[in-house]
């Protein structure tokens, strides 16, 4: 059967967190479960948690299903020939009511040798920022394990850590081995490799509703992190209906388009696209079909959509592997 090619919604994944709130719902009208929702998984192929299809002729179709079917037209040549037919990105929404942990992820290498998966390489766009918001993204100046370890037991960890302010519209760029923790009131959008592989090694002593403390993994994330400076932060254009460069690395590329108007894709079927909707609504026009989204939603465009015109007042976040 030949693929029906259309923008793919899916069903959002909901996550319940120790740190999470209700803005989720509250900005973008999700079904939240409870009110320390932290998580929305948009576009999922991590096992035990495939997203499924909500629109169109696939709904009720996961992923994986679609993947095993159509994996050069979803996915595109280039990225089907590199990964197989496995969705190589993660796709998140995040409310931070309380900080979250500080915390690091392993390298490809590192989580091949120990878990069987990719590592987590990621980035943030900040989507809402409260007055006093913080992020902690690497080191104050070159530390070591020595140092880390020490600090750990004193209780001084947060003194290693290097804490910037952060405001809506802020980037930050987080490669495999930074010691990071996004704080709280911030609602982030986050694109990453696809794994769930975080070594947590500080959780400010917190108890979850049961008097629990939540596992603490100091000693795998020893080897793990990045001692040295980093730079993390992401200045970026934004020239209207245009692709605006924000993070280029060998997992993702990921453009800020603020869409006035309206704009004309052409791809070469190399790669699939994905938008999120960071502000505003906007339409997908392609093969005489419109398709309408709001703040808050992300969509695939499948690798065999090779034109299509996106019409609207919206700031997008556009998801692609060069």
């Amino acid at each position: 059967m030949n693929f029906k090619a259309y923008p793919l919604q899916f069903d959002p994944i909901l996550k319940e967190r120790i740190w999470g709130g209700t803005k989720l719902k509250s900005m973008f009208n999700k079904p939240i479960p409870s009110a320390i929702t932290g998580e929305s998984w948009e576009l999922s192929d991590v096992k035990g948690d495939v997203s499924v299809v909500s629109n169109g002729f696939y709904a009720g179709k996961s992923l994986t299903e679609l993947l095993e079917a159509y994996p050069d037209e979803l996915l595109g040549t280039q990225v089907h020939a590199r990964f197989g037919k496995q969705f190589p990105l993660l796709f998140k929404f995040l409310d931070a009511r309380e900080d979250l942990s500080i915390q690091v992820h392993p390298n490809d290498a590192l989580a091949k040798q120990r878990h069987d998966s990719f590592g987590k390489t990621e980035m943030w766009y900040v989507m809402q920022a409260d007055a006093d918001a913080r992020i902690i993204v690497g080191f104050e100046k070159k530390s070591s394990p020595e140092e880390y370890l020490k600090s750990l037991e004193d209780g001084t960890i947060l003194d290693l850590l290097h804490t910037v302010g952060a405001q809506k519209g802020d980037v930050f760029f987080l490669e495999t081995g930074t010691v990071h923790a996004i704080g709280a009131g911030l609602v982030i959008a986050e694109i990453q490799q696809t794994s769930d592989i975080t070594y947590r090694i500080y959780d400010f002593d917190r108890r979850d509703a049961q008097g629990n403390t939540r596992e603490l993994h100091v000693d795998l994330a020893l080897d793990a992190i990045n001692y040295d400076l980093t730079d993390t932060q992401k200045q970026y254009s934004k020239h209207p209906n245009a692709s605006n460069a924000m993070v280029d690395c060998p997992y993702f590329t990921t453009n800020y388009l603020p869409l006035d108007g309206q704009a004309t894709v052409q791809k070469d079927g190399a790669s699939f696209t994905v938008y999120m909707c960071v502000e505003g609504g906007f339409e997908i026009e392609t093969n005489g079909e419109n398709y309408r989204y709001k703040t808050g939603d992300t969509v695939l465009v499948p690798a065999s959509v090779k034109t299509f015109t996106l019409k609207g007042q919206a700031s997008l976040l556009e998801i692609y592997i060069s």
